[in-house]
């Protein structure tokens, strides 16, 4: 049987970018993400839904998160889930499930100093250089690449 994990979110950073080192070197980071929902309830009320993720990322991606992004900062998140589960202390079964981001991008252009992850390598772009064209998102999946995000 065929299956999927892909997740694609736009939110905003509920806490600064926490990036440290695994002991192989590798750098990883964790941060939160808060998803706005708005819509009307049976009575034509408009309410608000929020929604938090634990998002986790590793290499370069990790550090480029760490040192573009901050508490409250826009960012659009292409990843994974992943179940984590563990037993207390007290012998409680636990579990949480968290994105594994794979990619992303800038939200908010205006704050981002010209630095990119769209270029080919995945790399951050420094502000003097400049990046190089996004390859198309339509990878003959009916996607257009001119979509609104």
């Amino acid at each position: 049987m065929a299956s999927l994990n892909k997740v694609l979110l736009i939110g905003n950073l509920t806490r600064d970018p926490e990036v440290r080192m695994m002991s192989s070197g590798r750098p990883v980071c964790n941060f939160g993400l808060a998803l706005n929902r708005n819509y009307k309830d049976a009575e034509g009320n408009k309410k608000e839904e929020v929604t938090f993720v634990d998002v986790e990322c590793f290499g370069p991606r990790a550090e480029a998160v760490g040192r573009f992004f901050s508490k409250g900062r826009a960012i659009f998140v292409e990843g994974r889930l992943k179940l984590d589960q563990w037993e207390t202390k007290e012998g409680e079964k636990r579990s949480a499930i968290r994105v594994v981001l794979d990619n992303f991008e800038f939200v908010d252009a205006g704050k981002s100093d010209g630095h990119t992850t769209s270029d080919q390598s995945n790399r951050p772009v420094t502000p003097t250089e400049k990046p190089k064209p996004q390859e198309s998102l339509s990878d003959d999946n009916g996607f257009d690449e001119d979509v609104p995000f």
